[in-house]
């Protein structure tokens, strides 16, 4: 058997079957289980941000990592307070 990044067809629609099988799964989900999803992948983005920190400082130490990461978020709630960073599309002027 072939492997299916090889066919372009054939990935966009294993892509398009993982994507659809992920909205089905979606919609039979409570609030709760939604959020508890939230939770998780949040949880583990943090991990990955934290995996980043260490990396860049090229330390250990988990609580210079968590440190480094609390400077990248207060970079980002300062970027989000100056309107640099929206979540929607601001009204024409």
């Amino acid at each position: 058997m072939s492997n299916v990044h090889d066919d372009p067809a054939a990935l966009k629609a294993l892509q398009d079957d993982i994507y659809r099988e992920q909205i089905l799964r979606a919609r039979t989900m409570t609030v709760a289980e939604r959020l508890a999803e939230v939770f998780e992948l949040s949880n583990h983005q943090f991990g990955i941000m934290l995996g980043g920190a260490m990396h860049r400082l090229g330390t250990r130490d988990e609580a210079a990592g968590w440190q480094e990461v609390k400077r990248w978020m207060q970079r980002l709630d300062r970027v989000r307070e100056h309107g640099f960073y929206v979540t929607e599309k601001p009204a024409d002027r």
